[in-house]
């Protein structure tokens, strides 16, 4: 198992890693470029391959990227739509360079078109970027549902996964706050949960897992992230996710309000936890 959390590339991708096994970590997140805009820092292809010769080394678990929040491949908006689909494009060529295998993608949102549009949406954005011989997957992140939300169902993803030209550069990452919030009973029913998604989608597409906990109860259609126990879903079920034989294998990364002296805590925390239930 690879336990991380989301950090920053801004001083490069060897400092960000350097922070990373700071705080114990195993696996790391980070932005492509700004996540509220759409500038990318030049990539330093000495940083690069210092950061991946620190990453064997310490026998790093896989980075995971994550695409900026505006980013909407569903937007009926032809200048928005154009801007992501040129962003993505761009994120996936520049970390092919960097060595990322995953990208993580919030699908998008309709804004009021509805959301089988929306799915039509950003297939065929999809399809005007992948070409198939990318290095870097695609993960699409469940989501909450809220406001005009797409992918907060199996269901949906699903569709958005079969219209695509090349469904092997396709994943999916698991968020436990937007599983929970869009109603999936990750905390007293994990294994139906995931035999379901096995069912629709398949559990060989799941690459990666967003590990929070939530403000708000099950079914609340509310994305807020709540720290490790501290919240609706709990320290025992979040216990059971990072420890079923099913997701071990995953990396997990932590996206909890606090920023990375929680993050350290949090890591100690489930560390512990786990290592408590193994020796049982």
């Amino acid at each position: 198992m690879f336990l991380g959390a989301h950090v920053s590339v801004s001083k490069g991708y060897e400092y960000a890693l350097k922070q990373a096994l700071d705080i114990n970590g195993t696996t790391m997140q980070f932005f492509t470029r700004n996540p509220r805009g759409s500038k990318a820092k030049a990539l330093n292809m000495e940083d690069i391959k210092k950061s991946s010769l620190l990453a064997k080394e310490k026998g790093f678990g896989p980075f995971v990227a994550h695409a900026p929040y505006t980013l909407n491949l569903a937007t009926y908006k032809e200048d928005l739509w154009e801007f992501a689909k040129d962003i993505l494009k761009d994120d996936l060529e520049r970390m092919g360079t960097v060595g990322v295998p995953y990208l993580v993608v919030h699908p998008g949102s309709h804004l009021g078109k509805g959301e089988e549009y929306a799915q039509n949406r950003i297939i065929n954005a999809l399809n005007s970027v992948i070409k198939g011989d990318e290095k870097t997957m695609v993960l699409l992140e469940t989501m909450a549902g809220m406001g005009s939300e797409v992918g907060y169902t199996f269901q949906q993803l699903k569709a958005i996964i079969d219209g695509v030209d090349y469904p092997e550069k396709i994943g999916v990452c698991f968020d436990s706050c937007h599983l929970f919030a869009a109603g999936y009973d990750i905390k007293d029913n994990l294994d139906e949960v995931l035999s379901e998604f096995d069912k629709i989608i398949g559990i060989s597409k799941l690459k990666a897992f967003h590990v929070n906990d939530s403000i708000f109860p099950i079914g609340s259609r509310k994305d807020r992230h709540a720290n490790i126990g501290e919240g609706k879903i709990g320290l025992e079920a979040l216990k059971r996710i990072l420890t079923h034989t099913k997701l071990r294998h995953l990396p997990f990364i932590l996206e909890t309000p606090g920023g990375i002296d929680t993050y350290r805590k949090e890591i100690s925390l489930l560390k512990d936890l786990i290592k408590k239930e193994e020796s049982r």
